[in-house]
């Protein structure tokens, strides 16, 4: 069995159009008052079948439509990506496809209409449920505004996450459980809850470079934030299954799922990242990240990938370690093992007797004192 069946098979669709860029945004987002969608649905379809001509026959556990903004998409343009996927590869009877939403592009007839093209989970990116928030982190809808079109999303889909940011700026521990507490009494039985983090090249970035971004909660505070969210999401039944995600038992992010169990997915759209097992060999893919070159790559060649680069099996197992480590299931030593040589059993009873790791058999985890420095425990894993 090749490796990354531990962990499935996923098909990634990245739509890069935005209405506007938020400021903290470092994803390949883009604003464009033009966009030609019938042009589009022939890339996405020429970049698909391009990489089954790479995978050969698999079955596809799920499907996920990211950005930019998804919603902004024509459901036309959704129902023919899945089709094309089910035509090449075939979709499991049970497979999750999500996309993902922003309340200022939903319509109840176009959460309908995505329905009858094939998605059954919706992601709604609401971010706060605060107003002046809101308008701080660039968003362009209110609360009531993202509320109404959760209803919606409910009504069309069992399946229905959203994301908050929290560790906002002159947001206090007391008023982020307060939001989080009326969160979860609204949530179905899923949520991303991310810190907010000041990536380089944004807006945020630069503000923050210069000394201008003012209110940042103190690192302390934003640690008491993670914990608290961790007690607060458990209360109310969400298992913390990530360091940024909780659901309800059997809830979880299938699609996610697939990459930090590190199985393999295709990358479809600009900017888009894909791990396949080509001929048995490891392989990472990046596509185009300029929308206009990626289009014109697909034209020409059938496809946009830019860069494709055969894993080593040290290549592997530190991206292993570092998507898995995410989970509260933790890792898989065995196959850890199987990619590289052993972690030394004295760096691992040194991180058990400091409290960051535990082990179980052959399954490698992060404690609750561990997770929220995560980074630092991984570097030691992988020194």
């Amino acid at each position: 069995m090749d490796d990354w069946q531990h962990g499935g098979f996923g098909v990634y669709v990245h739509w890069p159009f935005c209405l506007a860029k938020c400021p903290y945004c470092d994803f390949n987002s883009h604003v464009s008052r033009e966009v030609d969608h019938e042009q589009w649905r022939k890339a996405f379809v020429s970049e698909l079948q391009h990489s089954a001509s790479l995978t050969g026959p698999r079955k596809v556990d799920s499907i996920f439509f990211g950005g930019g903004t998804p919603s902004l998409m024509e459901a036309e343009t959704v129902a023919t990506v899945i089709d094309e996927i089910d035509r090449i590869w075939g979709i499991r009877p049970n497979a999750e496809i999500t996309l993902e939403a922003n309340p200022t592009s939903v319509e109840a007839n176009k959460f309908v209409d995505f329905s009858q093209a094939g998605v059954n989970r919706i992601s709604m990116g609401i971010q706060s449920l605060n107003d002046d928030d809101l308008k701080a982190l660039g968003r362009m809808h209110s609360v009531d505004e993202a509320l109404k079109a959760f209803d919606i999303a409910k009504k069309h889909f069992e399946r229905v996450s959203f994301d908050l940011i929290y560790a906002r700026q002159k947001q206090t521990a007391k008023h982020w459980f307060t939001e989080l507490r009326r969160a979860l009494d609204l949530a179905v039985d899923h949520l991303s809850l991310y810190q907010l983090t000041i990536e380089q090249g944004t807006r945020f970035g630069d503000l923050y470079n210069k000394g201008k971004l003012r209110g940042l909660p103190p690192n302390d505070e934003a640690a008491d934030m993670y914990l608290g969210t961790q007690e607060i999401c458990s209360e109310f039944g969400l298992h913390g299954y990530e360091i940024s995600n909780y659901a309800r038992k059997d809830a979880e992010s299938r699609h996610n799922l697939v990459y930090w169990r590190y199985g393999d997915y295709v990358g479809v759209g600009p900017g888009a990242h894909a791990r396949l097992t080509i001929d048995g060999q490891r392989t990472a893919l990046n596509t185009h990240l300029a929308p206009q070159k990626w289009l014109e790559s697909n034209a020409e060649l059938g496809h946009g990938i830019q860069e494709t680069e055969a894993l080593s099996l040290e290549d592997q197992a530190t991206e292993y370690l570092m998507m898995s480590m995410r989970l509260a299931e933790g890792s898989d030593l065995n196959r850890f093992e199987k990619m590289a040589s052993r972690i030394p059993p004295s760096r691992l009873a040194q991180l058990q007797e400091m409290g960051m790791v535990n082990v179980e058999g052959k399954r490698l985890f992060a404690t609750a004192k561990g997770r929220p420095v995560l980074n630092s425990v991984l570097a030691e894993l992988l020194r």
